[in-house]
């Protein structure tokens, strides 16, 4: 991968993260949806955006021979962060199953990336 295409997804990864971060600090992140519909609707957004993050890391770490286990551990080990952030958040609380999620997420999209490339 040239430079140039490198250095923009380490900048995406960079500006999803500080997303990511930004969402974790809203107090009371809930849709006008009733409480189940919301809370399906928040885990599909967990897993989606932490896929999102694997895939932006993945790309970042195009050239490393390990770059599936890094973009994996990064993002995983950034959920484990974003749920402790969100610790501190006033009307959020942090819980370890939203990390379970998040991993879930990472996979389901390490799963298709993987699928993806073998079609090619």
């Amino acid at each position: 991968m040239k430079l140039k295409n490198r250095i923009f997804y380490i900048i995406a990864t960079i500006i999803w993260m500080a997303v990511i971060f930004y969402l974790s600090s809203i107090p009371d992140l809930k849709s006008s949806f009733s409480t189940p519909i919301d809370t399906i609707l928040r885990k599909m957004a967990h897993m989606t955006e932490y896929g999102i993050l694997y895939l932006l890391l993945y790309r970042s770490f195009d050239g490393f021979k390990q770059k599936t286990t890094i973009s994996i551990m990064i993002a995983i080990m950034y959920a484990i962060s974003d749920e402790w952030h969100q610790g501190f958040v006033e009307g959020r609380m942090s819980a370890y199953t939203d990390v379970i999620i998040d991993s879930i997420g990472i996979l389901i999209f390490f799963v298709i990336q993987k699928n993806t490339l073998r079609k090619k």
